[in-house]
């Protein structure tokens, strides 16, 4: 895990890069190296160690002349190192590593044997390639300077001044001069008519169970954010089954304006019953609001969401790196698989409901994993997503849709991945952690912290600057006193057209309030757990 930045071509000073590179240098902490090739093209990282401690820095150079960066983790690396790679020499133990000996065996077409989350760049003489993991997890971004120079970069910051144009790279996808952008990742679920598979609750547990194994892989200290809500609750309780018999307790973490919180109230409970060390962080709305500037410059977005989240997870993710955690589980991604936002109740058809999980899942990129990445990496924490694994993504997304929506209105969200873990005997959560209703992580921290939030905003920002918000912002242009404030915070950071260009902003279908809160959806007052239960069919 760390920030990449890579610059192809020629005259493009090395000292300027190094500076450039900085510019992420939260990412890392560990370690910071730059490697020139002999044509000029430069390679840049800033390090957070995670696997192979000591010898794993990066740039690598593969057998020959290829050189690498890399940001993520390759889970089945020792497999590939053990199988397809068996005859290659390698330099360190990093997991990073496979990515340029498969470049050195396959030429381009390797991406689909990667199993992980990543983003890097290989330059090879006057050859190179860049690739993204499927969902992109890993942030990154390409643009082109006034020399035809092209970057790749982890972060916006980096490159924003220093191309006339950019834009995020493509999910799934890797590039290369001679074939532009190459969609590796086609996976049967894109199209809705695939949703065809019989619901199999067995094969949905030992699924997830696998893709929370894999997240394991670390010589760091793992830890999990345990908010009481679902998906965060069965990450952790798997987590810790799998850890059982361990040196050391695993490490829960919540946050919530105080002790009384949603989210902290059934966290507590979570926890006690899974045995985890638990850890509560409490702040207040003044501290929120403080943090809001540096909050926005570090997850390059003005997207109301992703900002009213991304405040309690920095502050949480400080907290937990300050407690010598470098590596987190989240269960970020279930609500998008399973259409389990509140909204998803109110689609006008089956196959509505399956589109718009999709295209859900293909947005991540846009709006909670980059908040979740870029608001914990800026204290050096690496958040890992079990919900998007690849293999689990296969089993989840192409399950019937009939299966996946609530059988009559009162049914709770994500109702047969709470069905697959509702075991009577062993249970993996107590009964109302594994039924509670869905809360948006910005409401489950206290419903104070996004009023207390909207109040602010209302007091920063006055009737004629909104009323001229279309002419100042003619992109994507604010429409509530909120979205101008975060939008002017962007702005002073990120002035460019393209930076504002990245930003999708995320409004929930079918329903008449276009806030993104879940709050604004009447299924949030009209849930009631036990009718829930009664309604469900499976």
């Amino acid at each position: 895990m760390c920030g990449i930045l890579a610059v192809i071509g020629k005259g493009k000073d090395p000292q300027l890069v190094k500076e450039l590179s900085k510019r992420m240098a939260h990412r890392g902490g560990d370690g910071s190296d730059l490697h020139v090739m002999e044509n000029g093209s430069i390679l840049a990282n800033e390090r957070l160690s995670i696997i192979d401690l000591n010898l794993g820095s990066q740039p690598i150079q593969g057998s020959k002349n290829a050189w690498m960066v890399h940001n993520g983790e390759i889970y089945n690396h020792q497999e590939l190192r053990e199988g397809v790679l068996k005859n290659h020499a390698f330099r360190t133990k990093s997991d990073s590593e496979v990515i340029v000996h498969l470049y050195e065996e396959y030429g381009y077409d390797f991406c689909n044997l990667l199993d992980g989350d990543f983003a890097f760049v290989i330059i090879n003489g006057d050859d190179y390639i860049a690739g993204r993991d499927p969902i992109g997890v890993k942030p990154f971004y390409y643009g082109l300077d006034e020399r035809g120079r092209i970057y790749f970069s982890s972060e916006m910051k980096s490159i924003a001044d220093q191309c006339k144009s950019f834009s995020t790279f493509p999910p799934g996808h890797y590039y290369t001069a001679k074939t532009g952008f190459v969609k590796y990742y086609e996976p049967e679920y894109e199209e809705y008519e695939n949703a065809n598979q019989p619901l199999d609750l067995d094969l949905i547990r030992q699924s997830l169970i696998e893709a929370t194994r894999k997240r394991l892989m670390s010589d760091v200290p793992i830890g999990v954010l345990l908010s009481g809500g679902l998906d965060s609750s069965l990450t952790s309780a798997i987590a810790s089954r799998l850890l059982a018999g361990g040196n050391e307790k695993l490490h829960s973490f919540s946050i919530g304006l105080d002790a009384d919180s949603p989210d902290n109230i059934a966290a507590r409970k979570a926890a006690e019953f899974l045995g985890t060390q638990h850890h509560e962080i409490h702040f207040t709305v003044e501290e929120g609001v403080e943090i809001l500037e540096k909050l926005i410059y570090h997850i390059e977005t003005y997207d109301i969401i992703s900002v009213r989240s991304g405040v309690p997870m920095y502050l949480l993710a400080k907290a937990i790196r300050e407690k010598g955690i470098k590596v987190i589980l989240s269960g970020e991604g279930a609500d998008e698989v399973f259409g389990g936002h509140l909204y998803f109740r109110n689609a006008p058809s089956s196959e509505e409901f399956q589109k718009e999980t999709i295209e859900r899942v293909q947005k991540l990129f846009t709006a909670d994993i980059l908040r979740a990445d870029k608001s914990t990496m800026a204290h050096g924490l690496e958040l890992r997503v079990p919900f998007l694994d690849k293999d689990f993504l296969d089993v989840a997304i192409r399950i019937k849709t009939e299966e996946k929506q609530p059988k009559t209105y009162e049914a709770v969200e994500k109702y047969i991945l709470r069905k697959a873990f509702d075991m009577s005997e062993n249970p993996y959560l107590p009964s109302d952690i594994l039924w509670r209703q869905k809360e948006q992580f910005s409401d489950g921290v206290g419903y104070e912290w996004v009023n207390g939030l909207i109040e602010y905003c209302a007091a920063q920002v006055s009737d004629e600057q909104l009323v001229g918000a279309a002419v100042e912002f003619p992109y994507n242009s604010p429409t509530t006193k909120e979205a101008y404030l975060y939008r002017s915070i962007f702005h002073k950071h990120f002035p460019q057209v393209s930076s504002a260009q990245t930003v999708r902003k995320w409004i929930p279908k079918w329903q008449d309030n276009p806030d993104p809160s879940g709050r604004a959806n009447a299924a949030h007052l009209n849930a009631d757990v036990e009718i829930a239960k009664s309604g469900i069919e499976v």
